[in-house]
């Protein structure tokens, strides 16, 4: 099965090695968004069905935090599983974000099997080819 994913992250950079991690990991994509933070991510998410998110936390606009917070109080996206990739790794911020529902924490920089092994835990084994 083909999935939809959504990359937030501020870096054009970060998206593109993301992008091609996924293809390395051998994830099944359908198709590929991308925003530059929060907010575009939310008008992404109000027209196209996303099966996983992957999200930085440090943005302009509207950062993975107060994304997570916002999805989480409408009912139509508050179970699209997120993960959160990010520099900033320290205990408390991980924790917090586990409290909001995140379903896995990478830090940056990550690895195609880093990324295959949180793709198979959240959708399953046959997620990646």
């Amino acid at each position: 099965m083909a999935y939809n994913i959504l990359i937030i992250d501020d870096s054009f950079i970060v998206r593109s090695v993301l992008k091609k991690t996924l293809t390395l990991a051998n994830v099944d994509v359908e198709d590929l968004f991308e925003a530059d933070n929060g907010v575009e991510a939310l008008e992404i998410m109000a027209g196209m069905s996303i099966d996983l998110i992957f999200t930085d936390i440090n943005m302009p606009k509207m950062g993975g935090v107060e994304l997570v917070q916002t999805m989480h109080k409408d009912s139509l996206i508050k179970d699209i599983p997120v993960v959160v990739i990010s520099t900033e790794g320290s205990i408390t911020r991980v924790n917090e974000m586990t409290k909001l529902g995140v379903q896995a924490y990478l830090r940056k920089p990550f690895t195609p099997e880093g990324i295959k092994k949180v793709v198979e835990d959240i959708l399953g084994d046959k997620s990646c080819g």
